[in-house]
């Protein structure tokens, strides 16, 4: 019986796996990773004390962009960002900087409770997606830097959780409903609580992010508290252990029953307020898979469901252009079809892996890196987002003007080409 169920699964992977992936060289991709390993000196910033609006921070960190004469200047770190443009380089070289960092952030967490959306005294309403445990323990396995460290920045990482993901009140309001959270911001405006997502601007929350329980959001948390499980066991702490996933279990288990639509096979933001599913297929449902909080048979569904995403370019972020996108006058949703992102890409693959879909992860990261590539050949830069419907073409716009560089771009190529190009997996 247990045979026959693995042959199943085998087969099931087989079926949702086209068969052509681009294929790259590491000679293809050469001139682009030299430009990238160029462009790291221009985003390190050091600023030991607050100056004005932007706030002291002990380390050297890395801003998401510079472009010489742009007017949408960046000098302060910004907290997702960080975590995802550390992607690139962790490795011996690069030791100093990406724990200076990490040591970066917990210092803002320290110092305010909250680690803000960046190190900006305008930009303290709202924090950024949950990614401390996942970046500590990205450190801890690159460097490990000892069980003492590890205490002590869980330590924080658990009262960031505590006060910041599980507050019920201002100025952390997020909790509120069966022990799910919601994104937030301190004026409590639907459209700075979407800020906090990163997606701004996004068709997912119909502008009303307050009203939402996000899937990305609580899968995140879900990661939280198995990372806590897993430094307690480590530390020696078992019954904490235990504790936590049993917290962990618990906020799966309202997941699931929230947020999975039996008749999609995918997981949906849940309107708190209608108690509804929303109706927006976006990527943020694989972060229950980059979390490992799906079983085998929920994976496959979601693997399934790639071909709602995967486009000539990479994955849109979501399904199809919205109404709401096409009505003259309306909010511009960068974080929609057409556009796809590196963080969410990497998410994605990184999901697909967990789970032993290898095909399909190295077949979209390639997708991505060759959309990467063709552009930067033709232009001579990295894009912050790109149209992977149409990759010659430029990616929608936002609300705020479009970026070259681009840290997390640059990052996450990097991986990619390490991962999949240099190991020729």
């Amino acid at each position: 019986m247990l045979e026959k169920a693995k042959t199943a699964v085998i087969k099931a992977r087989q079926m949702v796996t086209p068969p052509k992936t681009p294929e790259l060289s590491q000679h293809d991709v050469k001139v682009a990773r030299d430009y990238i390993a160029a462009y790291w000196p221009k985003l390190q910033r050091y600023h030991p004390k607050d100056d004005d609006t932007l706030l002291g921070l002990p380390h050297t960190y890395l801003v998401p962009a510079y472009e010489q004469g742009h007017t949408f200047d960046f000098n302060e770190l910004y907290y997702w960002d960080s975590y995802f443009m550390v992607q690139g380089m962790l490795d011996a070289s690069h030791k100093e900087l990406v724990m200076g960092i990490l040591e970066d952030l917990l210092s803002l967490q320290k110092r305010f409770k909250v680690i803000p959306n960046a190190s900006r005294t305008y930009l303290m309403g709202r924090s950024q997606p949950p990614l401390l445990t996942s970046f500590i323990f990205d450190v801890y396995q690159a460097y490990n830097p000892g069980k003492d460290w590890l205490k002590r920045v869980i330590a924080q990482a658990q009262e960031e959780y505590a006060i910041v993901w599980m507050g019920t009140d201002k100025p952390n309001a997020r909790q509120v409903y069966r022990g799910l959270s919601r994104y937030y911001d301190i004026n409590y405006l639907h459209d700075l609580a979407e800020a906090e997502s990163g997606w701004d601007m996004t068709p997912r929350f119909a502008r009303k992010a307050l009203n939402y329980l996000p899937v990305d959001l609580n899968s995140l948390l879900y990661k939280y508290e198995t990372d806590f499980a897993r430094a307690a066991r480590i530390l020696g702490e078992e019954a904490e252990s235990q504790e936590w996933l049993r917290l962990a279990q618990h906020r799966k288990t309202t997941i699931d029953e929230l947020m999975w639509s039996k008749t999609r096979n995918f997981y949906y933001d849940y309107n708190y307020v209608k108690e509804k599913r929303g109706q927006v297929s976006s990527l943020a449902g694989y972060y229950t898979m980059w979390a490992g909080m799906v079983d085998d048979r929920e994976a496959w569904q979601l693997v399934k469901n790639l071909r709602k995403f995967e486009q000539k370019g990479g994955l849109a972020t979501t399904d199809n252009q919205q109404l709401s996108q096409l009505v003259p006058g309306s909010i511009p949703t960068q974080w929609a079809y057409p556009n796809g992102w590196a963080p969410l890409h990497f998410v994605v693959v990184k999901g697909l892996e967990r789970y032993g879909y290898h095909h399909d992860a190295k077949r979209i990261a390639m997708k991505w890196l060759k959309t990467n590539l063709d552009w930067f050949n033709k232009n001579g830069v990295f894009l912050e987002k790109y149209n992977v419907v149409q990759p010659d073409k430029p990616p929608s716009k936002g609300v705020y003007p479009s970026q070259t560089g681009f840290g997390w771009t640059n990052a996450v190529f990097e991986h990619f080409c390490q991962e999949f190009v240099d190991e020729r997996k």
